[in-house]
């Protein structure tokens, strides 16, 4: 099932495993993925003398991994190929007590303060993008602690059960049988959720403080960039991220990174990491900086983990998130109609119709994906014209199940309490109100500067982006924008890559020149 070159890079994964490893199966004799199971765990069993498998008769088609003989708290109701596989892997690595995407030492002390049971439920589909690194994050969880466990479910083998539960985007995260969350997330975002329903405590007693020379927050091409080049300065350097690679790891095909004709979003966030481990840059991942203040020309900084960061020189590099609409019934449905990604969500659609909310090239190509799954496609565009690039909408003109509409305000999503099933809108010319009946609603309406918790202490424009100079200097001395958080104009990876590295001179020079703090 595996080809040879994947095999060879199994066994080098597997090479420094210390533990003995079994993957224990139970499946019924007639299930049609049982063949696909048994082959794909058989060949990376054979990648390593730590690892065996064992396969036994029951019900269903279920695996979990034994650690020297003993279970461990996570199973798969799934057939782990695609975007899972490198999960499979990862749960052998972890268990081991190795691995790159392990917590720090603060993460993991609150990870096992959980005193209270939790069980966790993820439905997954293994085209999803997003699911993987929440899955990982849940297994980290399961593995640390005991009283946490974790079931892998692929909603494509276990139709019946997404139907029953009426769920209609991935990754879906159910605790103790009641939902904990929808869509992308990180390890920081979903224990957070998990301690405020168990109670637990959600800071640490103790109160940490950090002084660096350069602190850079935000984990995207533009923060990477910034905390290497600050590190190669001689500055003592740390990045505050909820995850490494940022916006880029939802990217599916990146194909304008000049010098690499193709590259993924998770390929760029592996290097992203790769370069910051190549310096001694302290990478504080999981965390949200959550308030900022100036004392003496020195900024401190409170992490979402209850850390003080103290730093004369802040790189602000956080980026943006998708825009929502802000109209009734949005928020309600998010995850039950209302989506975002359409590599992780269009799936569900098969044979339905949508709404795609949007006319610029992420509207456009939206539609044109949605176009193979659904029945029918809307495009509602604000402005009496499209936005997007003149090919997408060449392309568009092409599909006979796309409808587009301009001059079209979204009024609001409306559903029955438990799904979208309709969607009004606005003619802006008529002022006649038209509702579409739908069955899903994707927003593709831009992004928006995630600058709220900087914005008491740099000016920014009315959209939230941080006003810079040429040299990303902001109006306050010593701190500094950069990418897709700031005004830069084009939003694009490499811009964001010479924005950050740009910050980080323009700090150096400032620091010789000792214009850091306000004289």
């Amino acid at each position: 099932m595996l080809e040879q070159a994947i095999k060879d890079q199994v066994t080098q994964v597997f090479s420094n495993l210390k533990s003995q490893f079994t993957f224990q199966v139970t499946v019924a004799d007639n299930h049609p993925n049982k063949n696909e199971l048994t082959e794909l765990l058989n060949d990376v069993a054979a990648c390593s003398d730590k690892v065996d498998i064992q396969i036994n008769s029951g019900e269903g088609l279920s695996f979990t991994i034994l650690k020297n003989k003993e279970a461990s708290n996570v199973s798969f109701r799934a057939v782990p190929t695609g975007h899972e596989f490198t999960t499979l892997l990862l749960a052998v690595l972890n268990l081991d007590g190795i691995g790159k995407n392990l917590p720090d030492d603060m993460l993991t002390k609150r990870i096992k303060s959980i005193s209270s049971k939790v069980e966790l439920k993820s439905y997954i589909s293994l085209t999803c993008t997003n699911c993987p690194d929440v899955v990982q994050a849940l297994n980290i969880m399961a593995f640390l602690n005991p009283h946490i466990s974790h079931e892998i479910i692929d909603g494509g083998i276990n139709q019946s059960e997404v139907e029953a539960l009426d769920i209609q985007a991935v990754p879906s995260v159910y605790a103790n049988g009641e939902q904990l969350h929808v869509g992308r997330s990180s390890l920081g975002e979903l224990l957070a959720k998990i301690e405020a329903q168990t109670g637990a405590a959600i800071k640490p007693s103790e109160s940490i403080k950090k002084e660096y020379d350069v602190v850079v927050v935000g984990g995207g091409p533009a923060g990477v960039s910034a905390a290497v080049y600050s590190a190669r300065k001689g500055f003592t350097t740390a990045i505050v991220a909820e995850t490494i690679g940022g916006q880029v790891t939802a990217t599916v095909s990146i194909e304008n990174m000049i010098s690499v004709p193709q590259t993924t979003g998770a390929e760029l966030s592996a290097n992203l990491m790769k370069h910051l481990n190549d310096y001694p840059i302290d990478i504080l991942e999981n965390r949200l900086v959550e308030k900022t203040e100036l004392t003496d020309g020195k900024k401190h900084l409170t992490t979402s983990l209850g850390e003080t960061l103290i730093t004369p020189a802040l790189i602000i590099a956080t980026g943006a998130s998708w825009r929502k609409l802000g109209v009734p019934g949005e928020s309600d449905y998010i995850g039950s109609g209302v989506a975002f990604c359409t590599h992780c969500d269009g799936p569900f659609y098969k044979d339905k119709k949508v709404v795609v909310v949007g006319g610029g090239n992420s509207g456009l190509e939206a539609a044109i994906d949605l176009s193979a799954i659904a029945s029918e496609v809307t495009v509602l565009e604000f402005l009496d014209t499209l936005k997007g690039d003149q090919v997408l909408q060449d392309k568009l003109a092409q599909l006979s199940n796309v409808k587009v509409i301009t001059n079209a305000q979204t009024l609001s999503v409306d559903g029955d309490g438990n799904k979208v099933n309709a969607l009004q809108f606005k003619h802006r010319e008529t002022e006649t109100v038209e509702t579409i009946h739908t069955d899903g609603v994707f927003v593709q309406i831009g992004l928006q500067a995630n600058s709220k918790v900087f914005a008491n202490v740099v000016e920014t424009n009315r959209t939230g982006e941080i006003e810079i100079d040429a040299h990303c200097r902001t109006n306050v001395p010593g701190v500094y924008a950069a990418g897709d958080v700031s005004v830069v104009p084009y939003k694009q990876i490499v811009i964001a890559m010479g924005e950050g590295s740009k910050a980080a001179l323009s700090a150096f020079e400032d620091s010789i020149k000792g214009k850091l703090v306000q004289n």
